[in-house]
């Protein structure tokens, strides 16, 4: 199908995929094996040399995966797309064609603690050095940027604050500098925000979350807008200079837009094996049909949701860039104009105690470390996700001991509100 013609709700369940060829079966099948049948030698050997495309092994291409793949880069408008076995290991793979040892990035501080983690330790054993600056301040990016910069990273909506970057103007700032700007949209999804349109270069997802929606698949993905120019062999030798574990070929040149999703599968998933798995490909699928339908429910629960926080009284402050008092609404409006996400926090007037008293006090909403599930959930960032961060971390990432974060779901709101004031009245007690 020319995907590139179709609305949003049209490519959630139709792109990447036809009816099986064979069988007539309307639904991807799930292909649970590991390996494929060659036609001949001479056939074995170009698909090996990636002269030309195919199924070879299971860790590196998968045809389960492979129209998950094309679903996601269309759902972006992108030009290819990379699925992994998690959020965390699409981090990786979207930095590992970018990377020499001694390279460097600029990353906001809000991120998702794990995130945080990642980048300020576990980076640093492959000398990749990684800088926090201020989320809200574009120039700060800009003042961050050295000879060895090789990506500006961000989430466009952080978790777990709700806080809504300015997206064009940190795009800019990466424009200027001709580096990639990378966007985490696991909070906003490829529905509520394309961060393609604002600038970004690449996108990376926690398909874990809202993509599939359920709370039942682990899995991430690394779409590349094909916008971003890698041929440039002083900064990008991984794709721009031969490569010698495939006879020299030089991505860049013979893959053209595609040299980076190609360089992820052939080198990231083949050296680092994150691979997703067949089943958890093919549940991703099955939740992406109802995205649109999901995040406008989600939506429409939180934002009632938050109104309804902000004027009670155990609740100090709301965190939800839906709410017209928040500093984030107006940036919110452009970027998401379809809804603020589902995900937010409050401030509890009863600080750190009452924060832990009402995760225990509900009964509708999970106490457990996930979003994007179809059920709400609730946690204690403070001791729980963001629990490794300095005191001060923490609070930058808007994730103080006072917050609870929310994960507002698809149930009757009425209900929804019904339980989180009871365990208000708990946290009070």
């Amino acid at each position: 199908m020319a995907e590139k013609h179709y609305g949003f709700e049209t490519l959630a369940l139709h792109a990447g995929a036809a009816p099986d060829s064979v069988t007539g079966a309307r639904a991807t099948p799930i292909y649970q094996n590991t390996s494929y049948v060659f036609d001949s030698a001479d056939h074995a050997a170009s698909l090996f040399n990636l002269q030309e495309p195919g199924f070879i092994y299971s860790r590196l291409t998968n045809p389960t995966v492979a129209v998950l793949a094309e679903r996601l880069a269309a759902l972006d408008d992108g030009v290819g797309a990379v699925v992994t076995a998690s959020g965390h290991a699409a981090q990786i793979l979207a930095l590992l064609p970018l990377m020499q040892p001694g390279d460097h990035i600029v990353a906001a501080d809000k991120l998702y603690g794990g995130s945080i983690n990642q980048m300020g330790h576990t980076f640093k054993k492959w000398d990749w050095q990684v800088d926090f600056v201020d989320a809200t301040d574009p120039k700060a990016f800009a003042a961050a940027i050295t000879p060895r910069t090789k990506a500006l990273f961000i989430e466009v909506l952080a978790n777990p604050g709700g806080v809504v970057l300015d997206l064009e103007a940190i795009a800019d700032v990466a424009k200027d500098a001709d580096i990639p700007l990378i966007v985490d949209n696991t909070m906003a999804t490829p529905y509520l925000c394309r961060p393609f349109d604002f600038g970004a270069s690449l996108t990376t997802y926690s398909t874990t979350k809202f993509l599939q929606g359920q709370g039942v698949a682990l899995g991430g993905a690394v779409v590349d807008s094909g916008r971003y120019d890698f041929a440039k062999p002083d900064k990008f030798p991984s794709l721009a200079k031969p490569a010698p574990e495939y006879h020299d070929l030089i991505f860049c040149e013979t893959f053209g837009s595609l040299a980076y999703t190609i360089y992820g599968q052939a080198v990231g998933l083949r050296d680092l094996g994150p691979t997703q798995q067949p089943m958890n490909a093919f549940l991703t699928l099955l939740g992406i049909e109802t995205l649109p339908l999901r995040m406008d429910r989600h939506c429409q629960n939180a934002l009632a949701i938050a109104r309804h926080l902000e004027g009670h009284k155990a609740v100090a402050r709301v965190n939800y860039a839906g709410l017209e008092s928040s500093p984030y609404y107006d940036l919110g409006r452009k970027y998401l104009p379809k809804g603020a996400g589902s995900v937010f926090t409050i401030e509890l007037a009863g600080g750190f105690e009452a924060a832990k008293k009402m995760v225990e006090g509900v009964e509708l909403f999970s106490h457990l470390a996930n979003i994007g599930d179809a059920k709400s959930l609730i946690l204690h960032p403070a001791s729980t996700t963001h629990n490794q961060l300095s005191a001060e971390q923490q609070t930058a990432a808007g994730a103080g001991p006072e917050m609870v974060r929310l994960s507002v779901g698809l149930e009757t709101v009425e209900d929804l509100i019904e339980d989180l004031d009871r365990a208000l009245g708990l946290a009070g007690a």
